[in-house]
């Protein structure tokens, strides 16, 4: 991060170039102060296990949500976070409306397919499944279509569906029970989108830990078809993504046709406080010149299936023809949308009153503010309170604010008013210490200038060693 001599020098730049400042660098999470319509910054979802494409004029984004399978919709990238949920599929089979999970989909002659596992509360029972749209839109409505069964797996583990399209034909790609792994990479022929039509065979993936080879993912480029896959557990920190490659024309069921490419090409980046990187996809720009990862990581290197978000940033390729990933970006680094984005104007406030856009922040009582957060904070500071009373008051032009704050063992519980009206309770208390964390969505408001109150209660759950609050990003939305 920048030392702060740079910050007092941008924000003096800020005030004598407005409105004249070049676009941000997507390698840092430092602020700028360009025109925000045409950037954003992650989070896009608060859940794991994320999967996307642009269609109908809009971004579509499923996460694993367990009980349920719900999508996203917006025109723009940068209003994901604040778009509201659609619950596309619940089921009433009892064998299978269990942790659903990993749902992606497809379209198929004017139809959606979406695949997915469930189980019946039991993990090991976890079996493929697929539902088909009723008309072509991937928000549904869906009906259950079938289970998804190799011939010579029809009683094992089964997750992650993935779908290859190749020569022509289609192959169900998917993690289950084979000779490498319980987790470990198996590839099917189908015959059409909701039938597996032959035996399912077993690749050897390499991935730098033992456990897991999972959410295989396919990219078509220069003569050949790119299977990228993650690795570890994706509780781990060192959780990552490993490639096999296929040439054009060559049987995918082959397993000697596959190459095996040595290391992981995307994995933690501590400097930037990213640990897990993994279990991705990847999409096309509205515009369909450009090729983006969507993938979930951590602000943290505990062991944890918790803290988990969808984050997406924009890939290349190499010379040799490879896709080239890049490293993990810092959560709240201010990235170009994608080519064809609309944007939204929507803008960032941080804890000492800058923004990118309309909005400040005033402080009543006692706060602390520095640095110490470092990777886990927007532009490495925040501000701090347990004294009760202690108010943070963001002002700011939009319709909506999302606030964005360190997570941990010793916060309290937060009284917040939207334009002074009724107190809601926010307890930002997190079992493990997380940065930029989700702590408060407001409601959808009318466009126009409007204010949060943070109040420090002084008052924490019983699992709290103290009663802090925390106060680092607001997100401004104007849709």
């Amino acid at each position: 991060m920048r030392a702060r001599s740079v910050a007092t020098l941008m924000t003096t730049l800020f005030a004598l170039l407005v409105g004249l400042l070049c676009a941000p660098q997507a390698t840092s999470a430092t602020p700028t102060t360009a025109a925000a319509s045409g950037t954003f910054r992650n989070p896009l979802n608060t859940g794991p296990d994320p999967f996307m494409t642009y269609a109908n004029g809009a971004y579509h984004l499923t996460t694993t949500q367990g009980g349920s399978i719900k999508m996203w919709r917006s025109p723009s990238l940068s209003t994901l976070l604040d778009a509201e949920p659609i619950t596309v599929w619940t089921d009433t089979d009892a064998s299978r409306n269990q942790h659903i999970w990993a749902a992606e989909f497809y379209r198929f002659d004017s139809r959606w397919y979406m695949y997915y596992t469930a189980d019946d509360g039991v993990d090991d029972h976890h079996r493929l499944y697929v539902l088909e749209s009723a008309g072509d839109n991937p928000a549904g409505p869906y009906h259950f279509k079938a289970k998804l069964t190799p011939p010579n797996h029809t009683n094992d583990f089964a997750i992650d569906p993935g779908i290859l399209q190749h020569n022509g034909r289609l192959y169900l790609a998917y993690s289950g029970i084979n000779a490498y792994q319980h987790n470990g990479l198996n590839i099917a022929p189908m015959s059409n989108p909701y039938t597996v039509s032959g035996n399912a065979v077993a690749l050897n993936g390499a991935g730098g830990c033992p456990e897991v080879r999972e959410g295989p993912e396919f990219l078509n480029r220069n003569g050949r078809t790119w299977m990228t896959y993650s690795a570890c557990d994706t509780g781990k920190p060192d959780y990552q993504v490993w490639t096999m490659s296929l040439p054009d024309g060559a049987d995918p069921l082959v397993p000697g046709n596959w190459t095996q490419h040595s290391g992981a090409v995307f994995s933690r980046n501590d400097a930037r406080g990213v640990f897990g990187p993994g279990h991705h996809a990847f999409f096309r720009s509205p515009d369909g010149t450009e090729d983006w990862i969507i993938y979930h990581a951590k602000t943290t290197t505990e062991f944890t299936y918790t803290n988990r978000t969808t984050r997406a940033q924009k890939i290349g390729w190499k010379a040799d023809g490879s896709p080239d990933l890049g490293t993990p970006l810092a959560l709240g680094a201010t990235q170009n949308l994608p080519a064809g984005d609309p944007g939204s104007g929507n803008h960032w406030i941080n804890d000492d009153g800058r923004s990118s856009g309309n909005g400040t922040v005033t402080y009543q009582g006692s706060w602390n503010s520095g640095t110490g957060c470092a990777a886990q904070c927007f532009w490495s500071d925040d501000h701090w309170s347990d004294q009760a009373g202690s108010t943070a008051t963001i002002s700011f032009t939009g319709t909506r604010l999302a606030l964005l704050s360190v997570e941990d063992t010793g916060n309290g519980i937060a009284g917040i008013r939207v334009d002074g009206g009724a107190e809601q309770r926010v307890d930002f208390y997190g079992a493990l210490r997380t940065g930029e964390t989700l702590q408060y969505l407001s409601p959808r408001l009318p466009y126009g200038a409007h204010t949060v109150q943070i109040r420090v209660t002084g008052e924490r759950n019983s699992a709290s060693g103290a009663a802090f609050v925390s106060v680092d990003r607001a997100e401004v939305y104007t849709d």
